[in-house]
């Protein structure tokens, strides 16, 4: 075989391979296709999501309880019989609210624990339609439990259904569901649907207080078709601010389990174009091929120990579907490859193939590559947020465009190695040049064995990469595709990376990428050091820079496929008699512009609200002065049965619709005891922290709650005697254009509210004193 032909083989593998690592992991399916009755539908299933997502359905909203009525109909129509759970819930972070589960149970032939499947019917505050998050997971469970049903068959187990309350604001539904309802002690497994995006596979990962063994056999067992995912999937899920319900199911009740969610186009992330017409049916479908095998399998086989004691690191590949193997293997396989990697070495010197100052000036353009090409990609999003300064306005940091940019920071990052690698490549210092790589990648390897054994598996490609150094000392026939093969693992375990991290935490790390990109093509090196035309591909890649850059740039502007988040937010200050206008836009627009022509007027402090993305107002004017009723406040002074204390009891009843009330203190000042609504709250961190909302505070902010009505809430607290702390208060409504006298126009086609942040809302700020 001519080596021509040798190196447009071994060209195409790797080209396939990167295909398939973004095109082939997950199933490909078409809405108009007609299943029959006992099988999972997409089209059944997308018909769930659009009659849910129709409106924006927050914790007490009117379009929450249509939901609520919706699910409820959907399963007495499968002959299930249907109860709902209600209480008040405060976490540990102090956020109170009343959630109203609903739940549904399947008898089984045995005795054995249940399996519940789980998915939150409420929609993010407060805007969002909830489509993917988490329409999508109701419709898979709604289309996958009718299709189980209609299959005729007798589960074993019992199948409970949890479509839970209040997620999106502490996880509340799930609190009330571990801690009060008599069959959460019935549950042995938890199979939980999820989004945190509109597209993309779904990605598994496990929740589990011992060893993931057992729950990885059984997944196995079950004969899912695309598993999408690894060890370290999991670490990045918890590096990112948020939980799910799982989450409590695990840390409250010691309930294992699987959560399945898809992240991409994370640009739609608890906003008002999370609609179905954005959900990508591939990730709709993706979720019932988790569904329909885990629950055949699941509802037939026990229940009783999905606990093991023993952790496994796990990956998927093509045709292999989800490898295993025992953490304890980590060590002995990282010391198996130093021994490898030491021996080629030797083997190298031993044959005169490698001289150690060709080895030593190997490490110059590993480096040189990985400090330009992540200088380069910061440096190009610092240019991007200076040439379109509107990115700024995406609370969650991923641009409409971001794509672009995440392809123009790899393709810039590729250009940059593949011209300083042809600059040092010099006749038979080839094999001298993947030296550095291989010592780079098990030092890396070392690292995460000691500090994130989830991305241990990182030490794979590293053993196809020492026999790739063997081939290259001995040059044998046919060495580029075979080179390319062995560089497969490679490109299996870590291209999605490139994406998947500036996707799920932002573009602000898209240097990532760029850093992520160079380490995964100096393992390609093999291949790459018997072209001869690495200038003429590093101009090639650099010219693929410049047209996604351009792409990036013609797409840059907002649009009504493309809508501006913006903000107003109205509040009044009853005590100082002040009312102002306030925005967290970076930059202000047609729409709001207006209000802040007197910005210049205002002298005030700023409320406090800010994001989880750290968002406060950044812009306040004086604003007209309008009747917001003022809530019913009573503070009363108890008996306390400790002389060192005063007991208060604090009575806060709206008097109008609200959605959100909150109080602050400075977190200086710590509380003897504190409920609220009769409830107690536990620590942040038990086993870590002595922290507590209340007791042991952080945060300014004391308490958030939710009312689903007017509710009245009740506060009972003790402090030390004598002193008499004077407590903020905040009570708003999401009604800014609702308000007769406010008159505030609408929003323009091209412009959705703000995620993230209290948003068109009317604040009344207020306060009392415990004296």
């Amino acid at each position: 075989m001519s080596k021509k032909i040798q190196a447009l083989l071994s060209f195409l593998i790797l080209v396939a391979a990167i295909f398939w690592s973004f095109y082939g992991t997950g199933p490909h399916v078409e809405l108009q296709q007609d299943i029959p009755a006992e099988e999972f539908s997409v089209k059944r299933a997308f018909s769930h999501v659009e009659a849910l997502a129709q409106e924006p359905h927050y914790v007490g909203s009117a379009a929450h309880r249509k939901v609520r009525n919706y699910i409820v109909s959907e399963l007495e129509k499968m002959g299930l019989l249907v109860q709902t759970q209600e209480a008040y819930s405060l976490n540990k972070k102090g956020l109170l609210t009343r959630p109203q589960n609903i739940l549904a149970r399947i008898e089984g032939s045995g005795n054995g624990k249940a399996l519940l499947l789980l998915t939150h019917y409420d929609s993010a505050m407060h805007s969002s339609f909830g489509a993917s998050d988490a329409g999508s997971g109701i419709a898979t469970i709604l289309e996958g439990v009718r299709a189980f049903l209609a299959s005729g068959k007798t589960p074993k187990n019992d199948i409970i259904l949890l479509f839970s309350d209040a997620e999106e604001l502490g996880l509340n539904g799930a609190d009330i569901f571990v801690e009060e309802h008599p069959w959460a002690k019935d549950v042995g497994l938890v199979l939980n649907f999820e989004s945190r995006g509109s597209g993309g596979d779904s990605l598994m990962f496990l929740e589990t207080n011992d060893g993931n063994r057992r729950l990885l056999e059984e997944f196995l067992e079950a004969g899912v078709e695309y598993p999408v995912g690894n060890s370290l999937v999991y670490s990045i899920y918890k590096m990112m601010p948020n939980d799910t319900d799982l989450t409590v199911m695990r840390e409250q009740g010691n309930i294992n389990g699987f959560n399945f969610a898809f992240i991409d186009d994370h640009f739609d992330y608890h906003t008002a174009t999370d609609l179905p017409v954005n959900l990508d049916i591939n990730s709709l479908a993706h979720q019932g091929e988790y569904l329909m095998p885990l629950l055949n399998y699941f509802s037939h086989n026990s229940l009783e120990d999905m606990s093991s004691e023993e952790d496994m690191i796990f990956f998927n590949l093509p045709v292999l579907d989800l490898v295993m193997y025992p953490f304890s293997w980590i060590w002995p396989m990282l010391l198996l490859a130093a021994v490898g990697f030491l021996a080629v070495i030797g083997f190298g010197f031993y044959k005169k193939h490698l001289q150690i100052s060709a080895v030593f000036k190997g490490s110059l353009p590993l480096l040189l590559s990985l400090v330009l090409g992540g200088l380069l990609s910061y440096g190009l999003w610092e240019l991007a947020l200076y040439l379109y300064p509107q990115y700024l306005e995406m609370e969650h940091g991923f641009t409409y465009n971001g794509y672009f940019y995440i392809a123009a920071a790899a393709f810039l990052s590729l250009a940059v190695a593949l011209y300083i690698y042809n600059a040092f490549r010099k006749p038979g210092n080839e094999a001298a040049l993947f030296v550095a790589p291989l010592f780079f990648w098990l030092l890396l390897s070392l690292l995460v064995a000691v500090f994130l054994q989830g991305a241990a598996y990182f030490i794979v490609p590293v053993f196809f990469g020492i026999i790739q150094l063997f081939l290259m000392l001995k040059k044998p026939r046919l060495e580029l595709p075979v080179q390319a093969l062995l560089s497969l693992p490679a490109i299996f375990l870590f291209t999605d990376f490139t994406v998947r991290f500036p996707v799920a935490l932002g573009l602000k790390i898209i240097f990532v990428t760029a850093i992520l990109t160079v380490l995964l093509w100096v393992l390609l090196w093999p291949v790459f050091s018997r072209y001869s035309k690495l200038q003429l591909l590093g101009f090639l890649s650099f010219l693929t820079f410049l047209v996604f850059f351009m792409v990036a740039h013609f797409t840059a502007d907002f649009s009504a496929e493309r809508p501006r988040p913006n903000s107003l937010v109205y509040v009044y200050d009853k005590e100082r008699d002040v009312a102002t206008w306030n925005s967290y836009d970076h930059q202000l627009d047609e729409w709001n512009a207006p209000y802040f022509e007197n910005a210049s007027e205002v002298v005030s402090e700023k409320p406090e609200f800010s994001s989880k993305y750290g968002s406060a107002f950044r812009h306040t004017a004086v604003a007209p002065k309008v009747e917001v009723p003022a809530p019913f406040i009573s503070v009363e002074k108890k008996a306390s049965i400790n002389p060192e204390e005063d007991a208060y009891s604090v009575k806060i009843a709206p008097n109008r619709q609200i959605n959100r009330l909150e109080l602050y203190l400075d977190r200086n000042f710590d509380f003897r005891s504190f409920t609220a609504n009769g409830n107690e709250a536990p620590k942040l961190q038990p086993e870590f922290s002595e922290l507590h909302v209340f007791k042991n505070r952080w945060n300014d902010r004391l308490l958030e709650y939710y009312p689903v009505s007017r509710d009245t809430l009740r506060l009972v607290m003790a402090v030390e005697k004598g002193i008499h702390p004077t407590i903020q208060l905040y009570e708003s409504a999401y009604d800014l254009f609702d308000h007769p006298q406010l008159d505030v126009e609408p929003r323009g086609p091209e412009m959705i509210p703000r995620p993230f942040v209290l948003n068109d809302a009317v604040i009344l700020k207020s306060s009392f004193k415990l004296e």
